[in-house]
């Protein structure tokens, strides 16, 4: 029987008298508080009247409970969920079901058309005598992502719309300001996505929690998520691996999906369920073990969303959350001063939202006789060099405007006939995804890798490569850096600091340094920067681990991660002293953004607190 508009959809009473709490749903139907308390707890999560699917609940109590204290109440967000994350809601535009292929067709660029992916080479010297043979010539191959917008053109300039899941430690140690500061945050976020996008927030302690469904960013998803994100309360254990299961069940479950997926993991704390570290840093935990399946990176070309993880303050499991990070293709992130962690946010979206191109695949080809790729040089990104050293292929995934990549090949130079003026190296092409047309897109017919080959008399005034020579000096002191935490885990604590000081003097004695080279200074700065922090024991436990990898996690990849080097000063450009490396355009465009908005809502909050000791008073 339909009830009418004034009774209770379940006992069919009148709602009109008083004393009754009443529920109103997302369905418009009406219930008693006590009536429909009991079906919500014997699991059905369908309006009795509609069958309507309902996804947000309140919290019930019953009539004799007393309230509980205001510190350890739950949240009046507080939803159910279904078995199964299928409620994601729909794309903007026509959507289409996981797994269905769309058939764009490919396309053939030239290399320097001015929106595909710009492709070079640099050999480390532009000459080698004839009658000479090299078994390790440097090679440097280039790649380029096609530029997006700056500055306000950026919000009207087409994009690939994002599905992201944010996963946020509310455990007993995010308490007071830390609390406060990822509210924060989590608004600047959502206030800078689009209504294209969709948002997804987890929270976790002892357990984890979907608090909202995967929801279009359009002013009422985004109202949604705010008041998700201001319930957000402090209590509890950390369960890392409960969330990040969460997370993958949201992503694994979705009908329908953006073109571009990440997840954003942060967490103040240490694993004490999945993978639990018995002190700071323990070789023996299974930090894997916190990795759902379908977050590990696929060699086989498959992708799988990246988990980009911060490590917030000096109190986080920094081995876990870069092991997290690596496994899945992420960047891992230390938030040392936790003021800084919306600037953190911004940076890490600011290239989310900026993605280019995916699926990029660099292919190499030796041209003439005799050359023969030896090894490859390409950090965290997998390399396959064919048998016979005649050809080599370099995954590179997903780039976001403007971002680059740089990679050494070393090749076999053989002899060169007498009649040979020139011996042709490589041939370098690529294919990847376009997000603009989303289209698979061919590039070819960038410039050979060619080396003259003069008399050895003429050699003699072969010019040496700044681009090789660059490359060089930031290979080796992403060696060197992981020989120094190889020591600092052992405990050679004085070791590790010497190992990064003889290299910090070598980069500054290289010739591109000694010419000015920004990325040199820059790295001779993090090199200083890491062996102050790795000098003893306590150092190292506080703030050296975290440091040393999160730049382990830049340089392996080139892209930008958030670190701050101590007493740095803040500058407009970068408002919290974010280390400068790869970052790209657009995420300086949003850390521009995000120093803005916290100018803008600083003496809101200085009004907010005069009003409230008036109040007081």
């Amino acid at each position: 029987m339909e009830s009418g508009p004034c009774a209770c959809g379940i006992c069919h009473g009148d709602m009109r008298r008083g004393g009754e709490a009443v529920f109103t749903a997302e369905c418009s139907h009406q219930f008693h508080f006590h009536c429909i308390s009991g079906t919500v707890a014997r699991g059905r999560i369908a309006c009795p009247l509609c069958h309507a699917r309902w996804r947000e609940f309140p919290s019930f109590r019953t009539k004799d409970e007393p309230p509980a204290p205001a510190e350890s109440s739950q949240p009046f967000f507080r939803p159910v969920e279904p078995r199964v994350f299928d409620d994601d809601e729909p794309l903007v535009r026509a959507p289409r079901r996981l797994g269905e292929r769309k058939h764009g067709g490919v396309a053939s660029v030239a290399s320097d058309g001015g929106s595909a992916v710009a492709l070079a080479t640099h050999c480390e010297h532009s000459a080698v005598a004839r009658d000479a043979c090299r078994d390790d010539f440097a090679v440097l191959v280039h790649a380029r992502a096609p530029p997006g917008g700056g500055g306000a053109a950026a919000a009207e300039a087409p994009r690939a719309p994002l599905d992201l899941v944010t996963v946020l430690d509310v455990s007993g140690s995010m308490v007071g300001n830390k609390l406060a500061l990822l509210k924060q945050a989590m608004g600047f976020v959502i206030d800078n996505l689009g209504p294209g996008d969709r948002l997804c927030v987890i929270s976790f302690s002892s357990g984890a929690s979907r608090l909202m469904r995967l929801t279009r960013m359009t002013d009422g998803g985004k109202a949604h998520a705010k008041c998700a994100v201001e319930s957000l309360t402090a209590r509890g254990g950390t369960n890392i691996g409960a969330a990040l299961r969460k997370a993958a069940k949201v992503l694994d479950e979705r009908l329908y999906r953006n073109a571009v997926e990440s997840v954003i993991l942060l967490s103040d704390g240490q694993d004490t369920y999945t993978a639990p570290a018995r002190c700071g840093y323990d070789r023996d935990a299974n930090y894997d073990a916190l990795v759902p399946p379908s977050f590990v990176r696929i060699d086989d070309g498959g992708r799988s969303p990246p988990v980009h993880t911060f490590g917030f303050g000096k109190d986080h499991d920094a081995a876990a959350m870069h092991t997290i990070a690596e496994a899945t293709g992420g960047t891992f992130s230390f938030i040392e001063n936790e003021a800084a962690i919306q600037d953190g946010f911004a940076q890490c979206i600011g290239g989310l939202l900026s993605v280019a191109v995916q699926e990029l695949r660099l292919d190499v080809a030796c041209v003439d006789t005799g050359v023969r790729v030896t090894a490859v040089k390409s950090g965290r990104y997998e390399s396959h060099i064919e048998v016979g050293g005649r050809a080599a292929t370099v995954d590179v995934g997903e780039l976001y405007a403007d971002e680059e990549r740089s990679f050494l090949l070393f090749v076999v130079v053989p002899r060169a006939p007498a009649w040979d003026d020139v011996t042709r190296l490589i041939e370098v092409s690529c294919s990847y995804r376009d997000m603009e047309t989303g289209r698979t897109t061919n590039v070819a017919g960038a410039e050979e890798a060619v080396v003259l080959r003069p008399s050895r008399a003429e050699a003699g005034v072969a010019e040496r490569s700044v681009e090789v020579d660059r490359e060089l000096v930031r290979v080796e002191a992403i060696e060197v850096i992981a020989l120094a935490r190889a020591a600092a885990e052992r405990g050679a604590y004085a070791e590790a600091a010497q190992i990064l000081r003889s290299r910090q003097r070598a980069v500054a004695r290289s010739a591109v340094a000694r010419a000015g080279d920004a990325m040199c200074a820059g790295l001779s700065g993090e090199l200083r920067e890491m062996r102050a922090r790795v000098a003893d024991r306590r150092q190292y436990e506080l703030s050296g681990r975290a440091y040393v990898l999160a730049g382990l996690s830049s340089h392996a990849q080139q892209r930008a991660t958030s670190r701050q080097m101590s007493g740095e000063v803040s500058s407009s450009a970068l408002p919290t002293g974010i280390t400068v490396s790869y970052v790209t355009p657009a995420m300086l465009d949003m850390l521009d953004r995000s120093r803005r908005s916290r100018e803008l809502t600083r003496p809101q909050s200085h009004h907010q607190r005069d009003r409230e000791r008036r109040s007081w008073n």
